[in-house]
């Protein structure tokens, strides 16, 4: 006897029995696309929290957003797991500019090479030879109008689901753990679909085998801009939207060929934007509150019920629902009581702004852009080896409330698990635990702030300035300059707008304690001479009580990094300075920052032998000024020398500084200048 052929429903059952395809529903798809794959941990503000490594993988990643990640993620698990999650829609609700369409978008793209592996591939059905029948004119192929898997065909193959259970006992030898797990999926048919497999039946008088000859097996397809598996409908005004972009309506064209007036197929559901992705797929809402009430009902049906209804005719659906929404609009929707039943069919997850800025220098990296940029006259900018810095640390500070326990630099620091002092992440968390008690979604944690596409905007204003066209370099002071630009003429509240001009100045100090640790390492000829020196530092202070200690007061050590034995020689001198610059007069004080100091080492070294202490600025500071003291006499005197450049001897200085920065610290002549001007000036400092 001859093998069935693949596209055959005999075949399709007995690929789905033996594991070679699958049959399963949306959120199981998604769900094992997701958690197939590695899960790391991470603690996020002081709370441990998992990292799906999918969601990092490809050039152009989502970056931060592990709450929101997490929520997504067990929504959809539940979902899968027959859940209560499994008659909602997940509502990503937050700021613009925060990364909710680029999520959405992202897990869709996931999504579609998830399902494009062989074994992962959604199967649909469709009815051949239908111009035997007579009643359906010069139509002879219909395809399923929801996609709907082959295996729903199977389980609806008699009229009644008893029957239907014994006929895949029958035929295919499913046992009774195969035969529950296929049902727990189990959907009525389509209108259409019922009405021409009854019509089949009635032809063949009930004969199986020849009613099977009247159907074939395809892959559903998978191209995007056909909208089918992942499909997005954006709220559109008031008068052009209406039902029928969702649903479907009554087809003119099909009403010429079918002569019976009863037969549902009359409707064109892939008119609409379920009908394409019923079949197992994503659907996604942009700005779904913005739609019009009558639209908002429309999904109120769907979400609970994952059926399109038009006329009493029924189509059930497999169909995950995610929409996002904006604040203001949410919270306008919340107001009206009357909607609250649509509110409360959906999970809403709100977004907040990226609050790590370490983090975000990868999203500022993508403002930027990756392709190198040019002059308006076609010349190769350059990009300053601080702007990204500069441009992350200036947007975060926007994004971190106020709080009386914590200073803005402590927040910022402890948001990106960086030490801050003595303020430990315990701080931290209960300062976000207190904001996101608050009704008032923009007062919690991270929700207010300047957006991605604010500091897209930012980067806008700064390529078109002459400035930065005529001197061919992307000097990162000047972003403050188009940050405040876009402050100014974006923010509309003038309680934001002022906080946010505060914080560009906190910033604008930070850049200036960066520059001083740059300006020493030009003026070392070395790029990572301060780095040297604060983990010189940071040694000396452990090997000060080591029994080993000889009178000539060299240490000797592991290095963690390498694994080789170094030896240090202990200079107290220096180890008494740099805490005289710190603020530590008496010994209590020293003797409990150097336990401080110790005990990050402990817990930092012992997870990533690499740890730098460079992310601890009080002491980088305190390390910048002795050196600058001990090896010019202050830092005055280097800025004196810097901008008298009248003697050789300064401009030798000037000219050995500005070789170092272009051959060793990434920057430009431009760049170069530009910021041994600046420190040579005395604004920005804290």
């Amino acid at each position: 006897m001859a093998a069935p052929r693949s596209n055959t429903l005999t075949h399709h059952v007995a690929a789905v029995k033996k594991g070679e395809r699958v049959f399963e529903n949306a959120f199981q798809s998604v769900s094992r696309m997701i958690l197939s794959r590695e899960i790391d941990k991470v603690v996020v503000n002081g709370k441990s929290t998992f990292d799906f490594r999918i969601f990092r993988e490809s050039r152009k990643h989502i970056v931060g957003m592990y709450d929101e990640i997490n929520s997504f993620v067990s929504f959809v698990k539940d979902a899968s797991e027959g859940g209560s999650s499994k008659e909602m829609a997940f509502v990503l609700v937050g700021e613009p500019g925060n990364g909710k369409t680029f999520l959405v978008e992202y897990l869709c793209g996931m999504y579609r090479s998830f399902l494009s592996q062989p074994e992962n591939r959604k199967y649909t059905f469709r009815f051949v030879n239908l111009d035997q029948l007579g009643s359906y004119g010069n139509i002879k192929v219909i395809e399923s109008q929801t996609y709907e898997d082959p295996m729903i065909l199977a389980m609806n193959i008699h009229e009644s689901r008893s029957e239907s259970e014994q006929y895949l006992v029958r035929r295919y030898r499913v046992d009774d753990t195969q035969l529950r797990s296929w049902y727990d999926n189990y959907r009525p048919l389509g209108a259409c679909t019922a009405y021409i497999w009854n019509d089949i039946k009635n032809f063949t008088d009930g004969k199986i085998d020849d009613m099977l000859g009247f159907v074939e097996v395809v892959p559903v397809p998978l191209v995007e801009s056909l909208g089918t598996v992942t499909g997005k409908y954006p709220a559109k005004d008031k008068i052009t939207s209406s039902a029928v972009d969702l649903l479907g309506e009554e087809s003119i064209q099909r009403l010429l060929h079918i002569s019976d007036t009863n037969n549902p197929y009359r409707f064109d559901l892939r008119r609409g934007a379920l009908a394409r992705v019923a079949g197992g797929g994503i659907h996604f809402s942009d700005e779904i509150y913005k739609n019009k009430k009558d639209l908002v009902q429309v999904y109120l049906g769907i979400i609970q019920n994952r059926t399109i209804e038009i006329d009493g005719y029924k189509w059930p659906i497999d169909t995950l629902i995610i929409a996002t929404s904006n604040n203001s609009e949410f919270n306008r929707f919340l107001a009206e009581k009357e909607e609250a039943p649509i509110v409360d069919r959906c999970r809403i997850c709100y977004v907040s702004h990226n609050t790590n800025y370490r983090l975000q220098s990868e999203l500022t990296a993508y403002a930027i852009g990756n392709e190198s940029k040019t002059t308006l006259t076609g010349s190769t900018m350059h990009q300053d080896p601080n702007l990204n810095y500069a441009a992350s640390v200036a947007t975060v500070l926007t994004r971190l409330p106020r709080s009386e326990k914590l200073t803005p630099i402590e927040t910022m620091k402890l948001a990106a698990g960086e030490v801050a002092g003595e303020k430990s992440l315990k701080t931290l968390s209960e300062v976000i635990d207190t904001l996101n008690q608050d009704h008032d979604i923009t007062k919690r944690f991270g929700q207010k702030g300047l957006g991605q596409r604010n500091l897209g905007r930012a980067v806008q204003l700064m390529l078109e300035s002459s400035e930065t066209n005529e001197g061919k370099c992307m000097y990162a002071y000047d972003i403050y300059l188009a940050l405040e630009r876009v402050i100014l003429d974006y923010v509309s509240e003038a309680g934001d707008r002022a906080k946010f001009l505060d914080d560009l100045k906190i910033a604008k100090g930070l850049y200036r304690e960066r520059i001083m640790t740059e300006m020493f390492n030009a003026y070392m000829d070395e790029p990572l001479a301060i780095r040297k020196d604060v983990i010189n530092y940071v040694n000396m202070i452990i090997g000060i009580d080591a029994e080993n200690l000889g009178a000539d007061k060299m240490w000797k050590y592991k290095n963690p990094q390498t694994g080789e034995l170094q030896a240090l020689k202990i200079d107290e001198r220096y180890i008494d300075s740099v805490e005289d610059c710190l603020g530590l007069k008496t010994r209590e004080q020293k003797d409990s920052f150097r336990t401080s100091i110790r005990k990050i080492y402990g817990q930092k070294i012992s997870v990533r032998p690499d740890y730098d202490f460079m992310d601890n600025l009080e002491l980088v500071k305190a390390v910048t000024d002795v050196r600058l003291k001990s090896d010019i006499a202050g830092a005055g005197s280097l800025i004196g020398a810097l901008a008298n450049r009248t003697n050789e001897e300064n401009q030798k200085l000037y000219d050995r500084m500005i070789d170092t920065m272009l051959k060793k610290l990434g920057y430009c002549t431009t760049c170069a200048q530009k910021t041994i001007e600046y420190f040579c000036t005395q604004v920005d400092e804290n």
